[in-house]
């Protein structure tokens, strides 16, 4: 690979396929390659125009008559719980989540392996092997961390980090405005917990701590069952023809 085609993006369109949030509906997807020096600096500008990140593929719909994913990021300063959420929060404080350089272990891939199987089990990722899981957490160009959910144990004020067993697991990249929520998953026998909804909290407090602006969620699709709590994270930034557009409720 030159050094021309590493550092100047190429776009490709995939083929169309099932749509994974709407019935009856087909998607397709434009992508470049995240490699290079400057991968970095593409990811970031790639997320400021509602790309997603996966392993070194930065990619956005491109669905031929269909606009339905929205692109949303929270206003992390501005971020203001409900009461159920708050209630989450208060369910998960026995919880710390412990940021670290992203590194595969058989114990992440036990929990990764009980959420596929629990909550998508016909999804496209059902098939993952304990090595396609390796790729992707190893396989970025850019600022990425893991982040690892434990119950908090008697020297935490020390160490930071929890203690026991692992029960939810973060992958984010640190953007030069904001955390980006690459894939989260949980232990599916934790159901109580909303250990989801407790990871998007958590990350809008370590954006505030770190001084960044945003958390981004991927793709909102109203409509969609799966996609449909991201719109309760408000207020809130929806990327719309126009730009980037807030919503306050």
């Amino acid at each position: 690979m030159t050094q021309h085609s590493r550092d100047t993006p190429q776009f490709y369109l995939t083929a169309p396929s099932p749509c994974p949030y709407l019935d009856g509906q087909e998607e397709r997807k434009v992508f470049t390659h995240l490699v290079g020096e400057r991968a970095g600096e593409l990811n970031d500008l790639l997320t400021h125009g509602g790309f997603r990140r996966s392993q070194s593929i930065a990619y956005r719909p491109a669905c031929e008559g269909c606009r339905a994913c929205v692109s949303v990021r929270v206003v992390a300063a501005d971020f203001e719980p409900s009461r159920n959420m708050r209630r989450i929060a208060e369910r998960n404080a026995d919880m710390i989540g412990d940021m670290r350089t992203p590194a595969p272990t058989s114990e992440q891939y036990s929990v990764f392996r009980a959420y596929l199987d629990a909550r998508h089990r016909d999804g496209g990722m059902a098939d993952m092997t304990v090595l396609d899981y390796a790729m992707m957490i190893e396989d970025s160009h850019v600022d990425t961390r893991l982040i690892e959910y434990r119950r908090r144990g008697p020297d935490t004020g020390i160490t930071g980090r929890g203690t026991g067993q692992m029960l939810a697991v973060a992958l984010t990249d640190v953007l030069s405005d904001g955390l980006s929520m690459v894939y989260s998953f949980f232990d599916p026998d934790e159901g109580d917990r909303s250990l989801g909804t407790f990871m998007i909290l958590d990350h809008i407090d370590r954006a505030n701590r770190m001084g960044l602006p945003y958390v981004y969620l991927g793709y909102w699709v109203p409509g969609s069952r799966k996609m449909d709590y991201k719109g309760r994270f408000l207020p809130q930034e929806r990327l719309m023809p126009s730009g980037w557009s807030r919503v306050e409720k």
